[in-house]
């Protein structure tokens, strides 16, 4: 099930990991589990592994966060250290709603791979957004480039 929620046959093995962290002994836990993706992709993470609300409410941090010195980066951090778990919880959901509503092992795994999966979508639009993003700083840097004391 894990896999057709992940729908990348090469990340399965790491969301599995990921997921037994999270499960102890028939008992969530939130713990700590590091994603890179997670760190520099932040809200976009959880949107792209359609988690809506747990993408909202990290926006929605980050967004208040970014008022504070470093709070951007901490929420950078933490995201990359927990953010997985929300999506271990809507994997866990979904699980269940799957399984309480059928009862063949195949349609449970091809509506599972209809409900997880990912958005990719949400890759290129962080392209953009990184590709903006250095454009500016592009921009911000030119002139000090072509005359030094500009700035000054």
């Amino acid at each position: 099930m894990v896999e057709a929620f992940v729908d990348k046959p090469d990340v399965t093995q790491w969301y599995e990991e990921a997921f037994a962290t999270y499960e102890h002994n028939g008992v969530d836990t939130m713990r700590w589990h590091w994603s890179w993706w997670a760190f520099f992709g932040g809200f976009l993470f959880l949107l792209y592994r359609k988690q809506y609300v747990a993408a909202l409410v990290l926006f929605l941090l980050s967004t208040v966060a970014s008022a504070v010195p470093f709070g951007g980066l901490i929420v950078m951090i933490l995201s990359g250290g927990y953010a997985t778990y929300f999506v271990y919880k809507g994997y866990k959901e979904k699980k269940a709603q799957i399984e309480a509503a059928i009862d063949d092992e195949a349609e449970r795994i091809e509506t599972m791979r209809r409900v997880g999966g990912y958005h990719q979508w949400v890759v290129w639009i962080y392209v953009v957004m990184a590709l903006l993003f250095w454009f500016g700083v592009a921009v911000m840097l030119f002139p000090l480039l072509l005359d030094p004391d500009f700035y000054m």
